[in-house]
């Protein structure tokens, strides 16, 4: 097989990326190793950007996404039974971001790529990147059980932490930055209208806790627990009631409860791989970087990531110049980095360390004060939570 750009990994980077390049006219293949009931189902991010809606909405993937995505205007902050809502289009003028989750972008998208994109290939495990340093990288892969061969003339590697692509860079250009974290998140699923009708950031003593939703019918809650957590560990019961204490304010407000139908625990940490180009071979996505799901960044930032190659390899079409596919890397690391910032002081701000100090209690409650006191921590907040341009 041959094509222009061979994408690997039929997450939300990977196929966003194909429809990008479709709608300029540039070939693709996307190669995914799992199938497609998987894909559509894996449980991921669910807060999309202003800069992501938008995208969308330009490569004609957006028409679900504004019938059943919920805007939201806002979040709360929780601290000290208190509340303060942070009103995002009055400080960032007019942004605003939708809770749509990652499994229905992949369903819009994956419907689009097979009904008018290039190959997408599920249950295609690619095995290697090789050749990256020349002309013709190739991605041999296995298929339908028979191996063969992608040649492109970029290779971009979509294919998630675990994947082959970033194995391909060669130790010696390699830098990795990382931080693991001592806590975890223990995430539901309930069959319950949200109580709340926007995102609900929880500081308590006991640990963090996240009111969120994925629809105006279902809850998506969170509590922070001990890294190593197994989701069996805790029953239904336990878990309304911590959540109900890590909620819980001096006014009327009150947790609806209902059946939970799934549990899972998300680990936390941050990472960066510099750089994201090795020759012909790209990264974008958790290939490249990871943050803590905090500040709501993983899917934005693989969004920007393709948005930035995208128009570099449209740019070098059009010109003839390498300029843009050049400074891909510094231009993605740039927003990567403002990203892992974010995501780090939001976690450290919300989240109860082990080793927590009363010190460290009373900077985390000095911290919330001042974003609830000025309007400049605020508008901080705000203009980072909607989004960083996305090149």
């Amino acid at each position: 097989m041959r094509t222009t750009v061979g994408i690997i990994g039929a997450g939300p980077a990977g196929l966003l990326l194909a429809r990008l390049l479709r709608r300029a006219g540039i070939e693709s293949v996307v190669l995914e190793s799992r199938d497609r009931a998987y894909v559509e189902r894996r449980q991921r991010a669910g807060i999309l950007e202003q800069g992501t809606v938008d995208v969308l909405r330009a490569a004609g993937a957006g028409e679900r996404m504004d019938r059943e995505g919920l805007r939201h205007d806002g979040i709360e902050l929780r601290f000290d039974r208190r509340r303060h809502r942070v009103d995002f289009p009055g400080l960032t003028g007019g942004r605003s971001v939708t809770v749509y989750a990652q499994t229905e972008v992949c369903k819009d998208l994956i419907a689009l790529q097979l009904e008018e994109g290039g190959p997408l290939l599920f249950e295609a495990e690619a095995l290697v990147v090789e050749g990256a340093e020349g002309d013709r990288p190739r991605i041999p892969f296995r298929h339908q059980g028979r191996e063969d061969v992608l040649e492109c003339e970029y290779v971009v590697g979509c294919d998630g932490f675990w994947g082959v692509a970033r194995k391909a860079f060669p130790d010696g250009i390699s830098r990795v930055f990382e931080r693991s974290y001592p806590y975890a998140w223990l995430g539901i699923l309930a069959d319950v209208a949200p109580s709340h009708d926007e995102l609900v950031y929880a500081r308590h003593e006991r640990g963090f806790a996240l009111l969120s939703m994925r629809s105006p019918a279902v809850s998506r809650l969170y509590l922070q627990v001990p890294a190593g957590t197994e989701a069996g560990q805790w029953d239904d019961k336990e878990i309304w009631e911590e959540l109900e204490r890590r909620l819980e304010t001096d006014d009327d407000w009150r947790l609806e409860r209902g059946p939970i139908t799934q549990k899972s625990v998300t680990p936390m940490r941050s990472f960066v791989h510099e750089p994201m180009r090795h020759g012909r071979l790209f990264l974008a996505g958790d290939a490249a970087h990871i943050v803590p799901p905090t500040g709501a960044k993983g899917l934005n930032l693989a969004a920007g990531d393709v948005v930035t190659l995208a128009r570099a390899l449209v740019h070098e079409r059009e010109t003839g110049s390498p300029e843009l596919l050049d400074a891909y890397s510094a231009t993605c690391l740039r927003r990567v980095w403002q990203a892992e910032r974010f995501s780090y002081d939001m976690t450290t701000l919300l989240h109860r360390a082990p080793d927590a100090t009363p010190f460290d209690a009373r900077l985390q409650l000095a911290r919330l004060e001042r974003i609830a006191s000025s309007r400049a921590a605020e508008t901080d907040l705000a203009e980072a939570y909607t989004g960083f341009p996305l090149a």
